[in-house]
Order: C-alpha cells, then structure tokens, then sequence
C-alpha cells in the first residue's frame, strides 16, 4: 500500500509575504539542507592550510556523510562553507566565474582580497539571508591571506579563524597551540586536529576531515586525509583458527579412573 503523498504548503521563494501568511496558519515550511559544519583556516610559514569535516545535516538527520566543504575559487585561492548547503555551493560558484572573468580582463591571476570585497558586496546586498559563513584563503602577490566573511557581510583578516558550529571547540585548539612560523606538516596535523575537535564536541560536525594547502604557485587538496569515524561493518562469518578452542579427547578422557561418589551419610 502506498503511503499517502505529503501535502504541499504552497511555499515559494519568490512571495515571502504568502509564505508568512502560511507560517502564521500552522502550514509547516519546507527545512533546508544545513552543513552543520566546522571550518578552519591557518597561516603557516609557507602559505595557508584549510579545513572542513564533511557532514551535511536536515534538521536533525545526517542528509550527506562526506560532503565537499572547501570550494574551488580560483587556482590560487579556494573557499570553505557553513551554513546552508545551497547558499555556500552556489555564492562561490558565482565568486568563482567572475573571479575568472576579472582574471580574463586583466590579463593577471586574481588577488585573494579581490575575492574577500566580491563575497562581502554580494552577502551584504542581501542582509544575512543568504546563510553563507565563509572561510576564504589563498596565495597570491602579495604573499598568504585568509579572511572570514560572514552572512551579513562583515569580514577579519586574522593569522587563524575558525567558523560554524563547531567553531569553539577548534579555536580552543588553535589558541592553545598555533605560533608563528609553523611549518607545513605541523600547520595540517593542527587544522586535523582543529576539525577533529569540532567533529567530537558538535553533533553538526561530523564524518572525515578535509585539507587543502595553499602555497606559491601550487594547491594542494587532501580529500578525506583523516578518517576518525571509519564505519565498522559487522562480520558476515565466524572463522576460527585451529586450536583457538580448547577442547578433551576422547581417548584421554576414556582412561581417566573414576571415583565413586559417597552418598552413605
């Protein structure tokens, strides 16, 4: 028997007053796809490390376990995203197109601060609605930067930053341990672990961790470099190796003397 198909609530995007109206009657609004999320980003001695888990969350089900959270900007500057999964994918989609316009008309590769001022114009004309918390880094001229942008539109530059849901627990890593001049191994393990603080103290945060290294003239990516919630699949057979069990012969057992129990008293 098929179950009945949901009702639809008449909701639009394009009529918020309607919408309202709706919401005032009791008709239940349609719930967006949220990441949850903890994003972080570091200056190392060489360039900027960033990173991501990978959970995707609707309401309170896991919607995506291994999600991309750091976007591709330019070729010199990538982009993580909290908030919701639609506002991050599509703003730095269209970030990145005229990025590569604007690298086009001038004919030279596009400045990491020219992406910051783009993102903040965009997010500011729409006063928070577009729920994109960014975490912008890269390498350009004029050497590493890494810039937080949030919905409203407000940005800080800062050595590290950290945004979404799981944002304390990895500031508390990062405050406890980053210092000038780290070098590139040590900027990954302490962004590893930075998520890996996120992905244990917030249920919004979860799966594997994602990296990405910027440095001059390379970009680096490490897709699922930490994997600390590796699923455990149940054993379809029991196969034990001889002489796991212990166990009688038979013919020993036969020789042995057997004493009568006394059962006089």
């Amino acid at each position: 028997m098929a179950l009945p198909a949901e009702a639809s609530t008449g909701f639009k995007f394009d009529n918020v007053k309607r919408n309202q109206l709706l919401g005032d009657k009791g008709y239940k609004l349609p719930t967006a796809t949220k990441t949850g999320t903890t994003i972080v980003g570091l200056i190392f001695k060489d360039g900027v490390v960033l990173g991501a888990d990978t959970r995707a969350t609707a309401g309170t089900i896991v919607a995506d376990k291994n999600c991309e959270k750091i976007h591709y900007l330019a070729p010199n500057m990538y982009c993580c995203g909290a908030g919701t999964a639609a506002d991050t994918e599509f703003t730095t989609s269209m970030i990145s197109s005229q990025l590569a316009l604007h690298s086009l008309n001038t004919g030279r590769e596009a400045r990491v601060v020219t992406a910051m001022t783009m993102l903040k114009q965009y997010l500011f004309r729409y006063q928070g609605h577009i729920g994109a918390a960014l975490v912008l880094g890269g390498y350009d001229v004029t050497g590493p930067h890494l810039f937080t942008i949030y919905p409203h539109g407000s940005t800080d530059k800062l050595p590290f930053v950290t945004m979404g849901s799981g944002s304390l627990a990895a500031m508390s890593v990062f405050e406890s341990r980053w210092r000038e001049g780290l070098s590139r191994e040590e900027g990954i393990e302490l962004v590893k672990d930075a998520i890996e603080a996120g992905v244990f103290n917030d249920l919004g945060s979860g799966s594997n961790v994602d990296v990405c290294v910027l440095t001059k003239g390379n970009v680096e990516y490490l897709r699922g470099y930490s994997r600390p919630n590796e699923r455990v699949f149940k054993e379809q057979s029991y196969k034990f190796a001889p002489g796991t069990t212990e166990f009688i012969d038979p013919a020993a057992a036969q020789g042995e003397d057997a004493t009568a129990m006394d059962v006089s008293a």
